[in-house]
């Protein structure tokens, strides 16, 4: 596993340990989940924000999102999401959620 270092302003560095003593773990393993879940969250982000302003289709979003076509119409639902797509562009998505 490959060594990556990074600096901290004082205050993120007591809330890391912080939240690794309330998780009862040590920093390295904290500083992983929540690489891990910002990245997911980030992803999700820019998958959104694309989709929403029709720069994507559902499934190229899904893509970005690295989440199923399923779990991608589950975030799209939840947040309500509408996008200023082509008929065309509709068809491929529906075309992608054939095939699961």
């Amino acid at each position: 596993m490959p060594t990556i270092s990074a600096r901290l302003p004082d205050e993120e560095k007591a809330e890391l340990d912080e939240v690794a003593e309330l998780l009862s773990e040590d920093r390295s393993t904290t500083i992983r989940k929540a690489l891990r879940e910002g990245l997911e969250t980030l992803r999700i982000r820019v998958a959104v924000e694309q989709y929403q302003s029709g720069d994507v289709s559902a499934a190229e979003a899904a893509q970005i999102a690295d989440l199923s076509m399923a779990e991608w119409l589950d975030v799209a639902r939840e947040r309500n999401l509408t996008t200023q797509l082509e008929l065309s562009d509709l068809e491929l998505d529906a075309d992608a959620a054939a095939e699961l």
